[in-house]
């Protein structure tokens, strides 16, 4: 700490702030990709799914039109719906200087850590450890880890990490148990845009030597193990705005007639390859022409180790925020806190959909977030977490 103390001169430069699309793997016969009637329009087709007309009955053109216009895709004034922002007043200097008060004292003064690090981006956090490690020579992530413990030094850990390499660590952890494989590992293989899946994986080799794909084929097994692979693939087609009817009748018509095991493919391959947007698509309309939800299906036709995985996955696929929302509120429920999920979810969601994760947990429980973490955490890391939840929800 005296080497610390030291650099508490008054800073003499600045650190400025700085201000998928896939085809389908080969289908099972009852699937056929978008189709084009020549090369270009196939390689178009790769890329987002057609527009064409349908006689089915379903929300009129302005109603669909509208529901993907910018204001209604889940966009905040200043960029997302995230709780966390980037600081506007930003000096990382500043922020160095202010941590190295925090550490080099005679007791640690956590607040002073919280505030700066809850209050921060990524992106800003990951140029204080920059601005820290020039001025000190010291690595800020293992300054940090040295003055804390518990559950606080594993949050503070998880918000000073790049976040594939934070996702990548929470993976490699979940296959080793296989308790929490299917939980952990469907939840981020299956939220994260391609470009962070493939940025995750490539941290995952780099840090354990050896590929997620060879973790999830020894860890796992059946539908699971199917769904896991497809998904870290990246192979998701992305959606760019228009909508193939077509393509949805077909899914619906090949999940309709997918019966027993024999036909997860066609489960796998709808679940893992088509976007979200046109998932609900496929999920209403099959509720349509059915009379009950997909859901209903899957616990009818598959046997209990197959159901868990897709009914996950149609959980995420259906409503993102709400998946997140009910893991928050089970972490709650327990007799002790599940701290980890808590740390997880919050750090992970904080700079994309935690606002729409909150309004879904006061309208399905009746209880803000905020108020539900008051009233459960414990301990140093309570402050870190209300922090990133931000502020009640009236």
């Amino acid at each position: 700490m005296t080497h610390l103390a030291s650099l508490l001169a008054p800073l003499g430069t600045h650190v400025p702030a700085r201000t998928h699309t896939h085809s389908s793997e080969i289908a099972p016969t009852d699937l056929k990709s978008p189709a084009g009637n020549s090369k270009g329009e196939g390689q178009a087709a790769a890329h987002c799914t057609m527009s064409v007309t349908s006689g089915k009955t379903g929300p009129s053109l302005t109603q669909e039109i509208l529901s993907h216009l910018g204001l209604a895709s889940k966009t905040a004034a200043w960029g997302t719906l995230g709780t966390l922002r980037t600081f506007l007043s930003f000096n990382a200097d500043k922020d160095v200087q202010r941590l190295l008060r925090a550490i080099a004292g005679q007791g640690v003064d956590s607040s002073a850590i919280v505030d700066v690090l809850t209050n921060r981006s990524r992106e800003q956090r990951q140029l204080i450890s920059r601005g820290f490690q020039e001025r000190t020579q010291q690595d800020l992530l293992q300054s940090l880890q040295a003055a804390l413990s518990g559950s606080l030094e594993r949050i503070v850990v998880a918000l000073l990490q790049p976040a594939a390499r934070f996702d990548a660590q929470q993976l490699r952890t979940a296959l080793k148990d296989s308790s929490s494989a299917e939980d952990v590992a469907m939840e981020i293989l299956a939220t994260r845009t391609p470009p962070q899946l493939q940025e995750c994986l490539a941290f995952y080799k780099h840090d354990f030597q050896m590929e997620a794909e060879e973790d999830i084929k020894s860890k796992t097994s059946g539908i699971l193990q199917d769904l896991l692979l497809a998904l870290a693939k990246g192979r998701r087609e992305s959606y760019c705005g228009i909508i193939d009817y077509n393509l949805a009748e077909q899914d619906v018509q090949a999940l309709k007639r997918a019966e027993g095991p024999s036909t997860k493919g066609t489960w796998v391959l709808v679940f893992t390859q088509r976007n979200p947007e046109h998932l609900v698509r496929v999920f209403h309309q099959y509720q349509r022409d059915t009379g009950h939800e997909l859901e209903k299906t899957v616990r009818h036709r598959f046997h209990r180790d197959a159901q868990g995985p897709l009914l996950s996955l149609a959980s995420v696929i259906r409503n993102t925020p709400l998946y997140f929302a009910d893991k928050l509120h089970r972490a709650l429920q327990e007799t002790e806190p599940n701290y980890q999920v808590l740390m997880r979810i919050l750090v992970s969601r904080s700079e994309t959909d935690l606002l729409s994760i909150r309004a879904e947990f006061k309208k399905k429980f009746g209880k803000s977030l905020y108020s539900s973490l008051q009233d459960a955490v414990k301990g140093d890391c309570r402050s870190a977490l209300l922090a990133l939840c931000r502020a009640e929800d009236i």
